[in-house]
């Protein structure tokens, strides 16, 4: 079956980095977009990136763009977010998703067909 698996959360102190992956099994990687999602407590799931199948494309909500750089790597089934100057506002558990190759890039999450668990990330002031 479809397997999205994100690592590399933690907890990190404010202006610090982390790069988080997500390994994909069950499907043919290539065949799809990837996004990049979030969710804090108490509020909704929010876009933070997406990457079309090639990563020859990428869009970035605006509170991360210039922090933060999604990319992939076909050939390891796996994409990746790496996440810099991170502040408290960052903190959220964070998810990734897929979506057909042969569909736009989206920045909504109902548009995604197929998520991971989640990774937590958590910045401290």
């Amino acid at each position: 079956q479809v397997q999205l698996v994100e690592s590399g959360g933690g907890l990190v102190q404010a202006g610090g980095s982390l790069r988080l992956s997500c390994v994909v099994s069950g499907l043919l990687f290539s065949n799809y977009n990837v996004g990049w999602f979030r969710q804090a407590p108490g509020k909704e799931r929010e876009f933070v990136a997406a990457i079309a199948w090639s990563g020859g494309s990428t869009i970035y909500s605006a509170s991360v763009e210039g922090r933060f750089t999604i990319s992939r790597d076909n050939a390891k089934n796996t994409a990746y977010l790496q996440m810099n100057s991170l502040n408290p506002e960052d903190t959220a558990e964070y998810y990734c998703a897929a979506r057909s190759r042969y569909l736009t890039l989206s920045r909504l999450r109902n548009d995604y067909s197929f998520w991971g668990q989640g990774t937590q990330v958590t910045v401290s002031s």
